[in-house]
């Protein structure tokens, strides 16, 4: 695999993000639920379809994503806290290669009673995408209900801002889970969740 396809996947899943956030919140959970169902729909016709998908030498072989159901528990406001002394990151690749990363900042957050963070970080390699932000995690359902590589959520944090979005419901897996021809980095270690995140994409079949 190439970087670039997954790089490409992250800016596309990214565009939808900054497009679902930009909906006015009415409070109202079957509006957003329903907004999320759509998302779904798009990502399954993205991947059937689409000359950049993980699928697009074999189409007749997808056989649909799989998804826990939407759930607004997982939809939150984590604090962010910037990372003053930014550090290299290196991480692996599932086929045992590296990719470099720049600390970013913490993502704090609570969940079902118990506190949270996670590293976010910004791509580092020259190119068009150098800057942008990354968010791998893993967590109790790793290998067993999803992917065991992991999962991405794409964010995006105005300039000074203190707050970032994290909508688990749009986790969702790299091309590696799909076709290994791909090479995906890991979740860095400061990332791995001790609880289930029961949102977002599960593992394909």
């Amino acid at each position: 695999m190439k970087a670039k396809n997954v790089i490409i996947l992250i800016v596309a899943v990214l565009a939808i993000v900054i497009i679902f956030y930009s909906i006015q919140d009415t409070g109202d959970d079957s509006a957003y639920i329903t907004q999320i169902e759509k998302e779904r729909q798009e990502r399954d016709r993205f991947m059937r379809t689409s000359s950049e998908s993980p699928f697009a030498e074999n189409p007749a072989e997808f056989k649909g994503l799989k998804y826990y159901p939407p759930d607004v528990s997982y939809r939150i406001i984590a604090n962010l806290r910037p990372i003053q002394q930014k550090k290299p990151v290196l991480l692996t690749t599932n086929d045992g290669k590296e990719q470099r990363y720049i600390e970013y900042a913490w993502a704090e957050f609570k969940l079902f009673g118990q506190e949270h963070r996670l590293l976010i970080l910004e791509i580092a390699d020259m190119g068009p995408f150098r800057g942008k932000l990354f968010l791998a995690f893993g967590d109790e359902t790793s290998a067993n209900e999803t992917y065991g590589g992991g999962r991405y959520l794409d964010v995006a944090a105005p300039p000074g801002s203190s707050t970032i979005k994290l909508d688990f419901n749009l986790a969702y897996n790299p091309y590696c889970a799909y076709n290994d021809a791909f090479s995906c980095p890991l979740p860095p270690r400061e990332n791995i969740l001790g609880i289930s995140i029961k949102a977002g994409e599960k593992g394909y079949e």
